[in-house]
């Protein structure tokens, strides 16, 4: 069995191997802390790596395996509104993004995934500590927002999150909602991503999905460990900081190594 799937993992080179399992450990450290973040941290980290259709697939479906885990815990704590309202945008919006992944060139969806990514943490980083009325036009936004950015990027709990912390939502009740909102998410974008092929003709779901789940599932599971163990015991505020900082960082590699591919061609 063991040879079976280290035989899997041999097609990735020592680097490849090392990097997916060290972004795959710290996003599930963010997940198991915050109850975002995994999708958006892993996919932007690997997109550095290879193509964002290729890995957007695996992620998700280990969104969903980390919600699951979750899930028992969080039910009663749900905030219904904003879980309704996320559930209906992404219900419209994500398969635009999907569709947009399956469709798009590599380094233009590099250049959509990273610059989206950047404008949203920067942009939300500068506005922290602002008070947002809790609105329907605000849990709107977070549905269309996080709907198209979830099937482009499986990043749209990094936006959704932080419009619900700038709504002042209470840190167990926001985590709880999204990890509920991510599995239906992550299992919606799945049934998407069976039915459409990528520009080359490949399928989005294929068996280089699979390993790809196999090298990050031990480490995302570590990290999710970790994190809920860390979750009781930090701030808050300074965390959402460092996520975003880190997500600022790794939106703009993806910007730069986006514009340079398109430009060398």
């Amino acid at each position: 069995m063991f040879s079976t799937l280290f035989s899997a993992l041999l097609p990735f080179s020592p680097l490849l191997l090392a990097s997916g399992m060290l972004v795959s450990l710290g996003a599930g450290f963010v997940r198991g802390f915050a109850g975002f973040g995994y999708a958006a941290l892993t996919a932007a980290g690997l997109s550095l790596f290879v193509s964002p259709a290729t890995v957007v697939p695996a992620v998700m479906t280990l969104e969903v395996v980390a919600s699951l885990s979750l899930l028992r815990s969080s039910l009663p704590l749900v905030d219904k509104p904003w879980l309704r309202a996320l559930l209906i945008g992404n219900f419209i919006f994500l398969p635009l993004g999907i569709i947009a992944l399956a469709m798009l060139p590599d380094n233009l969806l590099r250049l959509l995934i990273g610059g989206a990514l950047l404008v949203s943490a920067v942009f939300l980083r500068l506005r922290d500590g602002q008070v947002f009325s809790p609105s329907v036009t605000l849990r709107a936004s977070a549905g269309v927002g996080s709907g198209l950015l979830n099937g482009l990027a499986a990043s749209g709990g990094v936006l959704a999150a932080m419009l619900m912390s700038a709504a002042r939502v209470p840190p167990a009740a926001l985590r709880a909602t999204l990890i509920v909102w991510l599995l239906a998410a992550g299992a919606y974008t799945l049934l998407w991503a069976a039915l459409l092929t990528a520009g080359n003709g490949a399928t989005l779901l294929s068996l280089v999905t699979l390993k790809w789940i196999l090298l990050l599932l031990p480490t995302m599971w570590l990290g999710v460990w970790w994190g809920k163990r860390s979750f009781a015991k930090s701030h808050h505020v300074n965390f959402r900081h460092q996520v975003l900082n880190l997500l600022i960082v790794i939106s703009s590699l993806g910007v730069v190594r986006a514009l340079w591919g398109l430009l060398a061609h």
